[in-house]
């Protein structure tokens, strides 16, 4: 094998890189079905399997984003609460910007590995890799969070990017989505509205 021929074979083992206008990730909008005093995510198991993540640990995610409690079952799960179709795919933003999304490249192809004890996601495009934050269950962490309001702005940092291209940043225990902030921008995120763990801001 002569080097074109190596080169030519060493670029097809790489992954394609999307235009600029195409969506990379193919996720599922969230099916939220009520159940009482809870409401259902029926297609967890297909969001999961779009994001090649653990089901469980998707639910596990989303669980906290929403500070609430849940079961999972059968790649269903069931969340204490009211919630709509927004509040389930802000929560599944957080959980690609943290799980999936490479913070060096910006592409979702990556592996989640546990080494050491550590979580650590591993870019197969770039070959960056880095730990995943783990954060306390809202419920048991609800006295110790800064209290974020609305109404108010505040200097934070882009530390990723949501489902939809939002800019995400973290403020502790919440996550804020900022519509066209990149990452690696410090902005001022004027607060519009607040849901459990989830802020949806615009920059001030």
């Amino acid at each position: 094998m002569n080097y074109e021929q190596a080169l030519e074979r060493a670029h097809d083992a790489l992954p394609d890189r999307p235009a600029a206008d195409e969506q990379r990730l193919s996720i599922p909008d969230p099916e939220g079905e009520a159940d009482g005093a809870f409401t259902r995510l029926t297609n967890l198991g297909a969001i999961a399997d779009a994001l090649s993540r653990d089901a469980e640990h998707v639910h596990r995610s989303i669980q906290r984003e929403l500070g609430t409690s849940g079961q999972f079952e059968d790649d269903r799960a069931r969340y204490n609460g009211e919630f709509d179709g927004v509040d389930f795919a802000a929560a599944i933003d957080s959980y690609v910007a943290e799980y999936v999304t490479c913070s060096e490249c910006g592409l979702p192809d990556t592996v989640l590995a546990t080494e050491n004890g550590i979580d650590m996601l591993r870019c197969q495009a770039c070959g960056a890799f880095r730990p995943v934050e783990t954060r306390a269950a809202s419920s048991s962490s609800q006295g110790q969070r800064p209290t974020l309001e609305e109404g108010k702005s505040y200097e934070v940092k882009i530390v990723g990017t949501g489902r939809k291209g939002d800019g995400v940043a973290e403020k502790g225990n919440y996550t804020i989505f900022v519509p066209g902030a990149s990452e690696g921008d410090v902005v001022e995120a004027y607060i519009e509205s607040i849901n459990g763990n989830l802020a949806f801001a615009r920059q001030a």
